[in-house]
């Protein structure tokens, strides 16, 4: 006999859940997926100290104690992601919360510039959890009518952490030492891991019905009982099968490898700016210490805008498409991707000219400003399109897409202060600007052909 939801007022079911309940989960992922990204740059402000300590002087390694932790998040996925769909999200994220609180302890006591490099690695694998499941969690909890305002508020923490970080480290540091702010991040995520441990519900659908399952097989005596979801593989086969799924998706889902690219970029540039920033204001400006830290708001406040402009106009599309009876596909979540393949670009040359000719402060700031928008745009509509689109294998799409952008995001830094020293600030970022001018085509092909490319080549036996 075959065991489901009973009914579509299953309480059982995430999507029939006290929206109370929904909101508390959703409130737990936000926090940690801001806290991730924000350790992944709040050392920036603290890297001119960790070399001076170290007797380092190398501009690569300099930038590769930022990155690192990014390159942590490109592998993490690959084995935490399939993990989920095996045992379920709330156990990994344990897992993962007290790993990230233990390698954070391991940075603020790391002995050498090496031992630091190699503890940020592992700082940034563990807490991948966070940041990739949590989309898949709220594809668990909300139908799809009213997913983009809940994944909205993840996401807004995917770019809000990484921008905050400086801003709290520049005061930190210069009142603390640069060792502190991993104190700071070990008190935060230790009291998020006991929240989550005492008030985190599973929301993976197979793994609820598999415990309804194994009740009423223990009440009933009958072993013939199954979950819908039992495809019959053992843990070990669903761990085999699950661990290459992001690669497979990447190698025959050209739909999945263009949306990897495309986001590479995206989050390549941003993690550069972090590497950067600081370093073009001090020398340009001459603003230094705490202040900064605060250049960065620019991009925050272009996210927090570009986050609201996204959930708005895609969740209402897909209810006026609802309610008129029609067919709700995929790609009415790339509404406004084109929109932020523009945005990106512009907001770079603002940035780079105005920089490079010293015009007064707060228009390259405007200009990362207009880049935050289409940072933000393109990231929330590219993980909405992968949920629609994979469904119940939407862990391993975004570990997929977090591997490829996480590679962007820890490799390309390196290449900015050099390049900026080469170029300058302005011929630099341009250079970046005519890169993501070349790319401003990915959305508007997803928006045009995805559907095709969703339906002529469809991934099987995932």
């Amino acid at each position: 006999m075959v065991i489901g939801w009973d009914g579509e007022d299953d309480p059982e079911c995430p999507y029939n859940w006290p929206r109370r309940r929904i909101l508390a989960n959703t409130g737990m992922l936000t926090i940690l997926t801001f806290l991730i990204p924000l350790t992944s740059s709040i050392i920036a402000p603290g890297v001119p100290e960790i070399m001076l300590e170290f007797h380092n002087s190398s501009n690569e390694l300099a930038a590769f104690v930022v990155s690192v932790f990014v390159l942590g998040l490109a592998v993490g996925p690959l084995l935490l992601s399939p993990l989920s769909e095996i045992y379920g999200r709330l156990i990994i994220y344990h897992i993962s919360n007290v790993g990230f609180v233990a390698f954070s302890v391991a940075c603020a006591v790391a002995p050498s510039l090496e031992a630091l490099i190699v503890f940020r690695f592992l700082e940034g694998c563990f807490g991948s959890c966070g940041v990739t499941n949590a989309g898949a969690s709220i594809a668990d909890m909300v139908p799809e009518e009213r997913r983009g305002k809940y994944l909205a508020a993840v996401s807004a923490g995917t770019l809000l952490g990484p921008i905050l970080g400086p801003v709290i480290a520049g005061f930190l540091i210069t009142a603390k030492g640069w060792r502190w702010v991993f104190w700071l991040v070990t008190i935060v995520s230790g009291a998020m891991s006991i929240v989550m441990l005492l008030l985190g519900r599973e929301t993976y659908h197979p793994v609820i019905l598999q415990r309804r399952v194994d009740r009423l097989r223990k009440v009933t005596g009958n072993s013939g009982l199954r979950s819908k979801f039992d495809d019959g593989l053992t843990p070990l086969g669903h761990l085999r099968r699950g661990i290459v799924r992001p690669l497979k998706l990447l190698m025959r889902s050209p739909l999945s490898l263009v949306c990897a690219l495309y986001l590479a970029v995206v989050y390549g540039y941003l993690y550069l700016m972090f590497s950067s920033v600081t370093v073009v204001f001090q020398q340009q400006y001459g603003i230094h210490g705490e202040l900064a830290g605060l250049v960065f708001l620019g991009l925050g406040v272009g996210n927090l805008i570009g986050m609201v402009m996204t959930s708005i106009v895609t969740d209402g599309a897909i209810k006026r498409i609802g309610a008129a009876g029609q067919e709700i596909k995929p790609e009415v979540r790339m509404k406004l991707a084109p929109l932020g393949g523009l945005c990106l670009p512009a907001g770079l040359f603002i940035y780079g000219w105005t920089a490079e000719y010293h015009i007064h402060w707060i228009v390259p700031i405007l200009g990362m400003t207009v880049m935050g928008i289409g940072n933000m745009i393109s990231l929330l509509s590219i993980l909405l399109y992968l949920i629609d689109s994979f469904n119940i294998y939407s862990a391993s799409a975004l570990a997929a897409n977090s591997v490829v952008r996480s590679v962007g995001g820890a490799v390309l830094p390196l290449a900015g202060l050099s390049m900026f020293s080469a170029l300058g600030v302005g011929w630099g970022i341009s250079l970046l600007g005519f890169i993501a001018l070349a790319f401003i085509p990915i959305p508007i092909l997803i928006l045009r052909n995805g559907e095709w490319l969703r339906t002529h080549f469809e991934v099987r036996n995932l």
